[in-house]
């Protein structure tokens, strides 16, 4: 799927929703479309990695179900279904791949085991923000580039949330150094599981409906999840006390929608442009709500007893180096993933260098007390 072809047919929908409110806080008028009359009435399940309690995270599957419904008049509709309710929340991309639901939502770096390269859609250790994967995905080639490797799965996806910069993790006990890493039990996925694992962690990986009884019977010794206001949800202040920061394996993913490339070959153009128009909405809309709702959490969370705590310096630069190292081994290894991350750094240093510039600069002035 080119992207120039991608974003030419979201023109109309793009149109349309702009006419109703799309882009604002209007509510949209329920109006069907003058050719809704000619298109097919169609139907799809969407399965999720989310319970539905993360509402924010969720709210993802739940926008492009709203706004597909919306666009298209009631004639294409998408029911979203929390994890579990269909399959297991780490495995979307199986479901959505053998056409037992016709998409899903969910995150890459979750399949990682089949592709590592999977782990680019969302995010990877000391990557992008969510501003710069934006302009990775829809600017610099991304999206065509996570889906020549999705295409290997019968499988087309599209950017659909970011939670923006993520916190760096509950744990029980405060780290006293690298060598209280060693032999700690962690849910972490993604990349930076492996990198946590390299500095000596044993890594977990559960689904988000999972980590708390986990964390609280003592099975694991810390966990990360998104930030505070989906952490404050899931109740981890009860079972950990010190809150790290940052979370360097996540600064800015993405959340994916996927969509079994035989369902989407079937749907009529104006069906795609919307569901196209519907995953930017998602996009949007989610990182706009973690950053209006994070803060919030973060001070009732801290005045419930919760210790925010930075990550030394030490363990930051070790956990930097072995990911660098990571990349360097897996490049070696998958052909694949060579050529991807070797135009995913190019766009990094690029995009690094003028932030630097920019946004650094006045950040470095802005937040600093005075």
């Amino acid at each position: 799927m080119q992207r120039r072809k991608l974003l030419a047919t979201s023109a109309t929908a793009l149109t349309a929703a702009v006419g109703t409110g799309f882009l604002s806080s209007c509510t949209i008028r329920q109006e069907s479309p003058k050719n809704a009359i000619s298109l097919p009435q169609t139907r799809w399940r969407m399965a999720t990695s989310w319970p539905i309690s993360l509402d924010t995270i969720y709210g993802g599957a739940e926008t492009i179900s709203e706004r597909v419904n919306a666009l298209s008049g009631g004639n294409f509709q998408i029911k979203p279904y929390a994890a579990g309710e269909i399959v297991p929340g780490l495995e979307v991309l199986d479901a959505v791949q053998t056409g037992s639901v016709e998409c899903g939502h969910t995150a890459s770096y979750y399949y990682k085991g089949k592709n590592p390269s999977f782990a680019f859609g969302t995010s990877v250790p000391f990557g992008l923000t969510a501003q710069q994967q934006n302009a990775w995905l829809y600017e610099a080639g991304g999206i065509e580039a996570m889906n020549q490797i999705f295409a290997d799965f019968g499988v087309i996806s599209f950017p659909a949330g970011n939670t923006g910069a993520q916190m760096g993790g509950w744990f029980k006990q405060k780290l006293e150094g690298l060598q209280s890493l060693q032999g700690l039990k962690m849910r972490i996925p993604g990349l930076g599981g492996e990198v946590m694992a390299e500095l000596g962690v044993n890594v977990q990986v559960l689904p988000g409906g999972e980590v708390y009884l986990a964390l609280d019977r003592g099975a694991i010794d810390a966990a990360e999840w998104t930030g505070p206001y989906d952490d404050e949800r899931l109740g981890f202040a009860r079972a950990a006390r010190f809150y790290y920061y940052p979370g360097w394996w996540e600064p800015g993913p993405t959340l994916n929608a996927l969509v079994n490339q035989k369902a989407w070959n079937k749907l009529p153009s104006e069906y795609k442009a919307i569901f196209t128009t519907a995953c930017y909405e998602a996009n949007l809309t989610m990182l706009s709500r973690y950053d209006t709702l994070n803060g919030a959490a973060l001070q009732r969370l801290l005045k419930s007893g919760t210790e925010l705590v930075p990550y030394e310096q030490k363990i930051l630069q070790a956990a930097e180096e072995a990911s660098f190292q990571l990349y360097a081994d897996l490049s070696a290894k998958n052909p694949s993933f060579r050529l991807l991350f070797n135009e995913w750094q190019k766009f990094r240093k690029e995009v690094s260098s003028w932030n630097k510039v920019n946004e650094f600069s006045l950040s470095s002035f802005s937040y600093t007390e005075r």
